[in-house]
């Protein structure tokens, strides 16, 4: 792998993020229309948008997948990333955002501050990501302005800097208009704002006044607005174009580049991966440090590796071939056979503070339901296809019943649903069904449990002596398994399987559910050495395989489960709902039904502010009731917080596999006669 290159790049990688239908692909359109990048704006509801490939997208004037495309500001090369809005794809935009130096949140003038915009900005400021803010849709009618700054500063618990002023809101003539150097009540709001933050300028604006230049006012604003201290907000139309240039001069002032050393050991990011029609992976990769070049040999996640055999790098435009893809930019590397999204290339990152740099974290998808095809000939094809699709987003998660022939698909929401089907129609011919939604559970193991079976004795039909112990861990450990036994007593290929089985089985426990945050401790070991007949022929059945350890496993953690004993846990997600305050009394009924619990309820002007937990299976039912029950005025926001024990009679997950629950009959059936 190649370390050294002839320059640094000067680049910023910009993710466009808003709640659905604020105006993000038309802002982002007009964006790459004031750069000279397209010569024709296109419309959302025209569907011949740049960023917007995927057919459902165009039909449903929404992003589904993050599209990544490159103009130039001056001398900055800016990548920008448009993420999806609606809240089904959180997860999609949680992976854009390990690869951001900024963002512009993008609000509308008319609907304002809007549940995902709080989710969003929650997130960006938790990844310490340095954010401005566009007020969009400034020409439509109903569009506000003053009282919207407050909405906002309140609403996103955002300390705001408004670069501007709006002159003739809600009509067609609207402007931006931008402060002038030197205007006094700009100033004094830009010292208000920054001098909160910042004590030495405080002094300075208090013991002389007069030295607080409008320059160094400026570059303390983009050094805070760098920090994730403060937001500037601007408004215009991304129909119109109001506003536009002045939020590119924004981002080129406001907004840090991250270039990083080309020099250095190679290091980066996959955050999104696709394949070409005749079925090669493309993976879009966000370099931190050093360069990667076209036939170098690139180790990633896992101990994993490959050969680069092609890149591109986007630059002033689309992605351009090029013989390698720099610190500071986004590429696209073929060759990459077993790369995944999330993937660490190169060198993992270390001390890293600023934007897009703190861990993320994926909340788990919490729905799942059956896939089937429309054609029965289609099985094998369908499940080929899911797990092409699987491997471009790691939150879909299959499970195969090869019993009932049957592939389970994991969610966020319904609208994955749509998108499922439209792709497997679209890019793999494959008409499907959904059977309903049903939630995920998960258990946790209650007590400790043990169980051991000894080699050659007893009706243990396994060349393997196992044993193993289970007790419950700390919540978010996950799951790990440790020796009580010698390494040596055996050779290390059997305890390694002894090891990926527990694994594998801990997928269904119990009830049927995954088990998690647990401590398997392997407590007996044995197995019978390579043995030969005189004339030197090896003789399987008097000598211990690996397989015999797989066998055994699942049967002795199962009964030592058993014995511990599990609880189902369900889902439950944390909620924010505002709502009128002459409906609110009516609301509580209606949360008690859906066996929401609030925590908090506060009074914010002619609302209320209800806060509090609801099981995951119940949100869909609360986000159909909202627009009947508070005339259309509430909005909700949730997301995953924990698990919680399950009331009443657990529910049982349909297993996939025929690896049943201590049903030592079956295995001893697949064993035969070892001996």
């Amino acid at each position: 792998m190649h370390t050294h290159s002839s320059s640094t790049t000067n680049t910023l990688n910009l993710g466009i993020l808003a709640h659905v239908d604020a105006g993000k692909t038309s802002l982002t359109e007009r964006l790459l229309h004031a750069a000279g990048v397209i010569d024709e704006i296109g419309r959302v509801d025209d569907g011949n948008t740049q960023t917007d490939s995927l057919a459902l997208e165009r039909q449903r004037g929404i992003t589904i997948k993050s599209a990544v495309v490159s103009f130039a500001v001056d001398d900055v090369t800016v990548n920008l990333i448009d993420t999806p809005g609606h809240p089904d794809f959180i997860a999609e935009v949680e992976r854009v955002l390990s690869v951001l130096d900024g963002a512009v949140l993008v609000v509308s003038a008319v609907e304002g501050v809007q549940a995902q915009t709080r989710v969003l900005m929650r997130t960006l400021r938790r990844l310490r990501i340095p954010t401005l803010i566009f007020v969009n849709k400034i020409d439509r009618r109903g569009a506000r302005h003053e009282s919207l700054l407050s909405s906002i500063s309140e609403r996103l618990a955002a300390a705001v800097v408004p670069m501007g002023t709006v002159r003739d809101p809600g009509s067609r003539d609207a402007q931006w208009v931008p402060r002038a150097v030197g205007d006094p009540a700009f100033t004094d709001r830009l010292v208000d704002v920054l001098a909160a933050q910042d004590d030495a300028l405080l002094s300075a604006y208090v013991d002389e006044e007069a030295a607080l230049t409008h320059e160094r006012l400026r570059a303390e604003l983009a050094a805070q607005t760098g920090r994730c201290l403060v937001h500037p907000v601007f408004f215009g139309s991304a129909a119109t174009g109001a506003g536009v240039p002045e939020l590119i001069a924004g981002i080129r002032e406001l907004l840090p580049t991250q270039d990083g050393d080309p020099q250095a050991p190679a290091s980066g990011t996959v955050f999104k991966v696709e394949r070409w029609d005749a079925g090669e992976k493309i993976a879009y990769v966000r370099m931190f440090a050093g360069t990667v070049r076209t036939r170098d040999r690139l180790p990633f996640t896992g101990g994993r590796e490959g050969k680069v055999t092609a890149v591109s790098v986007f630059d002033r435009g689309s992605a351009a071939p090029r013989d390698g893809v720099a610190a500071g930019q986004i590429g696209k590397l073929w060759g990459l056979g077993d790369i995944r999204i999330g993937d660490v290339i190169g060198v993992p990152r270390t001390g890293a503070s600023t934007g897009g740099t703190a861990p993320h974290h994926f909340s788990p998808p919490t729905l799942e339901t059956v896939v089937v095809p429309a054609r029965a000939r289609d099985k094998g094809a369908l499940h080929l296809a899911l797990a092409q699709l699987a491997e471009q987003d790691p939150l879909i998660d299959l499970r195969q019943d090869d019993v009932r022939q049957e592939v389970y698909v994991s969610l966020y929401g319904e609208v994955q649903k749509e998108v499922i089907e439209a792709t497997l129609a679209e890019e793999y011919g494959l008409e499907v069904e959904f059977r309903e939604t049903t939630t995920i559970c998960v258990e946790r193991v209650t007590g400790s449990g043990g169980a051991h079976e000894i080699i050659d004795k007893g009706d243990n039909p396994f060349l393997a002596t196992v044993g193993l112990r289970v007790e419950p861990g700390p919540p978010g450990s996950g799951v790990r398994f440790r020796l009580e036994v010698e390494l040596g007593s055996m050779p290390y290929a059997f305890f390694r399987a002894v090891e990926e089985t527990v694994h594998e089985t801990l997928l269904q426990g119990v009830y049927g559910w995954e088990v998690g945050d647990c401590v398997v401790t392997m407590t007996h070991s044995g197995y019978w050495p390579r043995q030969s007949h005189a004339h030197g022929t090896f003789d399987k059945s008097m000598s211990s395989t690996a397989g015999d350890f797989r066998q055994l496993t699942p049967l002795i953690l199962l009964s030592a489960l058993q014995r511990a004993g599990t609880q189902v846990h369900e889902p439950l997600h944390r909620f924010q709902l505002t709502v009128p305050e002459d409906l609110f009394g009516q609301l509580l009924p209606v949360l008690s039904r859906l066996r929401a619990v609030p925590h908090t309820q506060t009074a914010q002007g002619s609302s209320y502010l209800v806060e509090g937990e609801i099981p995951a299976a119940r949100v869909h039912d609360l986000e159909q009731l909202l627009p009947s029950l508070t005339r259309g005025e509430g909005e909700l926001e949730s997301a995953f917080e924990r698990y919680q024990p399950v009331r009443g009679e657990p529910p049982a997950r349909r297993r996939t596999d025929r690896n049943p629950l201590c049903r030592k009959e079956y295995l001893r059936e697949v064993a035969g006669v070892r001996r």
